[in-house]
């Protein structure tokens, strides 16, 4: 296998890469990233010594690079996590995500269908390409039920827009010209390496340096919350041994309100680090809302769990404890990333 994942300096990505370079057999391993400000090699520091990893910096939106890189390391499989993603930055300016998340897309999909397909030229190897989405495509739910990988997708950012229109551009090679494609979807990840602008990261920095916490709303909007290495085991699961054409939805099974989420972190970093003075629940400043606010979003993982065997394998509790601890101990990390 010579996998080439894509966004692999980003917070995903690099967990991907440190977990598959220790636990999996793979000839080569190319990252490709073009170290946007999510995007740092900070993040896979310390893997650079291994002889079947390489570095592409490279820009998705480039056309003829993607068609160099996939041809050049004669890549075989592929797990495409690069994305603008952050829905904020969607919002006040999404032309980024609309040239990224699409044509990135469109134009990986067709080196590989390239290099892959070509009656001349193409392979013979097993072939997959492996597309990482989010279930904000779904759009938002109401008090009960849950997103099924047959639910409609129903967008309301432009970011998830964006995601829309990719997973539909993977579907759509997968009929027309027969790749070897699989989606996955998945709910909120958490865990070490997020860049500072995600709920979690941001909540322990502004308890760190003891500034207001901003939650949209009243708080109230719920998510589903995926610790980052039972997401990378599940993407692993998923590239090696999904059906071809089919999507997974893959989630935690742990919802909560991003206001619980907040207080938790901050009764969290309380008990780490007491030389802060405590009651960091006084910072917490609730601000107007988002625009297009999805009000909860929850995952039905059990088709993964049916077919593959998957379930995560940490409890809530555990992961968002290591989580916190992570970054206590990693300061420099995000005064690095931040301020480059």
């Amino acid at each position: 296998m010579n996998l080439l994942v894509t966004g692999g300096c980003g917070f995903i990505g690099s967990n991907l890469i440190r977990r598959l370079l220790v636990h999996s057999p793979i000839h080569k391993l190319v990252n490709l990233d073009c170290l946007t400000y999510a995007g740092h090699p900070a993040n896979v520091r310390g893997v650079e010594s291994d002889p079947r990893y390489a570095f592409e910096k490279v820009d998705l939106r480039n056309q003829q690079a993607v068609v160099d890189v996939v041809t050049r390391h004669d890549i075989t499989h592929v797990l495409h996590l690069a994305a603008e993603s952050h829905v904020d930055r969607s919002i006040s300016g999404p032309a980024d995500f609309i040239t990224t998340n699409i044509v990135g897309t469109f134009n990986l999909l067709e080196a590989c269908r390239a290099r892959w397909l070509n009656p001349t030229h193409g392979t013979t190897r097993p072939t997959r390409f492996h597309h990482v989405s989010t279930d904000e495509v779904y759009g938002s739910l109401g008090p009960t039920g849950y997103f099924l990988e047959t639910t409609p997708y129903a967008p309301n950012s432009p970011y998830s827009a964006s995601k829309a229109s990719s997973d539909m551009l993977v579907r759509a090679y997968h009929h027309t010209y027969g790749l070897n494609t699989v989606v996955t979807n998945c709910s909120n990840n958490y865990g070490p390496f997020q860049f500072p602008e995600k709920l979690i990261p941001v909540v322990i920095q502004k308890i760190l340096s003891r500034q207001p916490i901003p939650v949209y709303g009243d708080g109230m909007n719920v998510r589903d919350w995926l610790f980052v290495e039972d997401h990378c085991d599940a993407l692993w699961l998923v590239l090696n041994r999904g059906v071809s054409g089919e999507t997974y939805n893959i989630g935690g099974h742990n919802e909560w309100p991003n206001i619980r989420i907040v207080e938790l972190l901050c009764d969290l970093v309380d008990e780490m680090r007491p030389d802060l003075g405590g009651n960091s629940r006084q910072l917490i400043s609730f601000v107007k809302d988002r625009p297009g606010h999805d009000r909860r979003y929850a995952i039905d993982a059990s088709r993964i769990e049916r077919d593959l065997g998957w379930r995560p394998a940490h409890r809530f509790e555990d992961g968002i404890r290591k989580t916190v601890r992570w970054y206590l101990d990693n300061t420099q990390w995000a005064t690095e990333v931040l301020h480059r």
